[in-house]
């Protein structure tokens, strides 16, 4: 049974959509359709389909991620002329299109779009005739599978490294640690599945090669220096023979890797006021004006306060360096056992350190196996605020889901440090229990966690991240 014919308006001409494919008539003609004794006629009133318009200053490497879409597609894009970051984005009808006034945004015929994943995604599609999304349901899955990957574990780890370096948000080392160590893990992830591909998803180009090459690109040609892509070579192949395909070097130009990191942005110093003028000399027989004591003290009360220090820094000296320890830690590649185990145990101090089981109170939800570890990931990046003070071990336990996550942690002082419990939410998602290290059993336990020793409770490991 034919299905019912509809004219849709859109722009400056008409469409006709006939059961659920839409046909796009010929441009500078009349097109008549009939089926049944019906007839349509589409009347074009523009000689040419609207192009989409990409609402960014050039140079931002997302909008990168449509134009090279669009050259695969062969969709006409254009840039809106004289857009000023800061200014266009602003306006009324800019935030009409997205509220949150950020950019790029393309403007179609049927509605803006923004974030710039989903409007690579738009252009991708709009063409029926094209790979860029697999030529099968699971390719199509595998090309969003990618598409998530490059976007959080390998873009949003490049900018928590490099924005930071430019003064954009506070500088932590630690954080920049972490963001260095999950961005190797996504890159070894990446370099062994292009050991063996050319392309992330079947045998030519897609919207994940697109989007993986421009978040790339961006940690190419601003912080990732040949000595680290050294290290992951397939990686370095893949990129280098994918931006100087046409259709990429068309959009991205000469692509020149960095030659170092950004050193980091000094603090700026506030400005030191100028000298007031002296105020001139009172007569001597003028009588003082009587003492404003709320007034006076101004510049006592607007002089920052010393900044209180952790009651941790106040308890009694301790035996147990705990720097010593992760350094021992860190070194021991042989006998673990016999120098690292015994070492701690050597170094432990009761009185002024705790050990802690941690046990993840609802295992069940443990499904899947990368959700799980990033989870556990999540947690230790937020104990960063603890670095000085603590040492983790957290283990992720079983061959087949639901996955069990367990974990050990020495923190300074008899207990869980107050401040911990309270600005890490994590704490309460698990039951702690502390070591009796009086308990042979409890301290042997303590030291297969310690040394990854597998099978750890009659089971196998399937992960083990350590907090040092």
């Amino acid at each position: 049974m034919l299905g019912r014919a509809e004219v849709i308006r859109g722009g400056k001409e008409r469409w006709i959509v006939w059961n659920t494919k839409t046909l796009r008539p010929s441009e500078n003609r009349s097109t008549s359709v009939s089926a049944a004794g019906l007839s349509i006629e589409v009347i074009l009133k523009s000689s040419k389909a609207m192009a989409l318009i990409l609402h960014t200053s050039q140079g931002n490497k997302n909008a990168y991620k449509a134009l090279i879409a669009a050259e695969y597609a062969s969709v006409e894009v254009q840039y809106t002329p004289h857009f000023e970051f800061g200014v266009s984005n602003k306006t009324p009808q800019f935030l009409k299109m997205n509220p949150l006034g950020k950019v790029p945004v393309l403007e179609t015929p049927h509605g803006p779009v923004f974030e710039s994943n989903a409007i690579a995604r738009y252009v991708a599609r709009s063409k029926d005739d094209t790979t860029l999304y697999g030529s099968s349901l699971i390719e199509y899955a595998q090309v969003e599978q990618w598409i998530d990957f490059s976007s959080f574990e390998l873009d949003s780890n490049l900018q928590r490294w490099y924005y930071p370096r430019l003064g954009y948000g506070t500088y932590l080392p630690p954080a920049e640690e972490n963001a260095i160590t999950a961005l190797k893990r996504g890159l070894t992830a990446l370099n062994t599945h292009l050991a063996s591909n050319t392309y992330l998803v079947g045998h030519s180009v897609t919207l994940a090669d697109i989007i993986m090459i421009t978040n790339l690109y961006f940690g190419f040609t601003k912080i990732l220096v040949k000595s680290f892509t050294s290290q992951y070579p397939h990686v370095e192949r893949y990129f280098w023979t994918l931006v100087n395909h046409p259709n990429f070097r068309k959009i991205l130009g000469q692509v020149k890797q960095a030659e170092a990191v950004p050193p980091l942005q000094s603090a700026k110093k506030p400005a030191q006021p100028k000298d007031e003028p002296k105020k001139p000399a009172q007569p001597k027989d003028e009588p003082k004006k009587p003492a404003q004591p709320k007034d006076e003290p101004k510049a006592e009360e607007e002089a920052p306060k010393p900044k209180p220090k952790n009651p941790l820094d106040l308890l009694p000296p301790s035996k147990m360096v705990l720097d010593e320890w992760k350094r021992l830690y860190s070194n021991t590649k042989t006998n673990f056992r016999e120098v690292a185990i015994k070492g701690f145990w050597d170094m432990y101090d009761p009185e002024g350190y705790s050990l802690w089981f941690c046990d993840y109170k609802y295992q069940d939800e443990n499904t899947v196996s990368f959700v799980t570890l990033n989870k556990v990931g999540g947690f230790l990046q937020r104990m960063d605020l603890a670095r000085k003070y603590a040492f983790g071990k957290m283990l992720i336990i079983g061959s087949e889901p639901p996955f069990k996550v367990k974990g050990l942690w020495l923190f300074r002082g008899p207990e869980i440090p107050k401040f911990v419990m309270e600005e890490c939410y994590d704490m309460e998602l698990y039951e702690w229990t502390k070591v009796d290290i009086s308990d042979e059993a409890q301290k042997e336990r303590v030291s297969q966690m310690i040394e990854d020793f597998e099978p750890f409770e009659g089971e196998t490991l399937l992960d083990a991240k350590c907090f040092k």
